[in-house]
C-alpha cells in the first residue's frame, strides 16, 4: 500500500467529511502568512481546494499539486467558478520529485493537514523534503501542519464515524470506519466504508486511507538536515506554543 493509494475513492467525499472535522479553522492561518510573505505559493496535496481556493485569493502567485486526478477535477471546477483559474495553476505530479524549475522558486510551500504523513517511507519523505528545499526561496518559508500522534489513537471496528446529508435535499452519507495500527512503523490504516442513501436506492464505497506518523523532533530535524532552519512551532492556528498536549503540530521554517 503507498499512502497515496485510495485519495481517488476519497474525493467524493473529501469536502463532506472534512466539514465535520477540520472544517475551516486552519485556512485564516494560511491566508495569512501567503499575505504576509507574499509572492509565489506552492501548495502540496491541494485536493479539492478547501485551502487552496482563499489562498489564491490572497495570494500573488499560487501553484496546487495533487497526484489525484479526482481530487483535481474538483478543485479545476471550484477555481472556475471563483474565477481564480486564470491566475492560478494546478498540477497533477508527486510530490516526491516536484516538476517545478529550481530558477523561479517559491517563496512559500505550504503542507496543510497531514499531506506529509502520506509519504509511508523513510526515503519517500527524505526525497519530498529534498525536492521542497531545491524549489524554495533561499529565506522563503515552509509551513508543515502534522496531524498529530496517529499509533496513540484506539483500534476500532466498523464504528459510525459521521452521517448527514451530503447537502440539503442530497443524498444521506453514513461514514463507516475501522482503524488499525501498525505501532512498530508507526503507520495508522483507515479503512473507509461510504454508504450513500438517496430515495430508495443505495450504494456502498470502501477503500482505505494511510499514514504515518514521525513526532515533532523528528521532523524538524528531517527538515534542518535538507537545509531549513526551524523558527516556530505551534500548537494551534492561532499561534500559541506547542506542547505535548497540543492537537495541532504546525512547523515553520526558513531555506538557509
Amino acid at each position: 500500500m503507498e499512502g497515496w493509494h485510495g485519495w481517488d475513492d476519497y474525493a467524493p467525499y473529501y469536502d463532506w467529511e472534512n466539514a465535520k472535522t477540520v472544517g475551516r479553522r486552519d485556512v485564516r492561518f494560511w491566508q495569512n502568512l501567503a499575505e504576509r510573505i507574499g509572492g509565489r505559493v506552492l501548495e502540496l496535496g491541494c485536493g479539492t481546494g478547501r485551502v487552496s481556493v482563499p489562498v489564491a485569493r490572497t495570494a500573488y502567485e499560487f501553484v496546487g499539486i495533487d497526484r489525484s486526478s479526482e481530487m483535481l477535477r474538483r478543485i479545476r471546477t471550484r477555481f472556475r467558478r471563483a474565477k481564480l483559474d486564470k491566475r492560478a495553476r494546478l498540477v497533477r505530479g508527486d510530490i516526491r520529485m516536484l516538476p517545478f524549475d529550481a530558477r523561479r522558486p517559491f517563496q512559500l510551500v505550504m503542507a496543510p493537514y497531514g499531506i506529509m504523513q502520506s509519504l509511508l517511507r523513510e526515503s519517500d519523505l527524505n526525497a519530498a523534503l529534498v525536492s521542497m528545499a531545491r524549489i524554495t526561496e533561499c529565506g522563503g518559508t515552509v509551513g508543515v501542519d502534522l496531524v498529530p500522534d496517529l499509533p496513540k489513537w484506539a483500534e476500532y471496528k466498523r464504528r459510525v464515524a459521521f452521517q448527514g446529508l451530503r447537502r440539503p435535499g442530497g443524498s444521506h452519507i453514513t461514514l463507516i470506519e475501522s482503524v488499525h495500527q501498525d505501532r512498530a512503523r508507526r503507520i495508522t490504516v483507515f479503512d473507509q466504508e461510504y454508504v450513500e442513501r438517496f430515495g430508495g436506492s443505495s450504494s456502498t464505497h470502501r477503500f482505505s486511507l494511510t499514514f504515518r506518523t514521525l513526532s515533532l523532533p523528528q521532523m524538524t530535524r528531517r527538515l534542518e538536515r535538507v537545509g531549513f532552519r526551524v523558527e516556530a512551532v505551534f500548537g494551534d492556528y492561532a499561534g500559541a506554543a506547542w506542547n505535548r498536549e497540543s492537537d495541532v503540530w504546525l512547523i515553520l521554517a526558513t531555506k538557509r
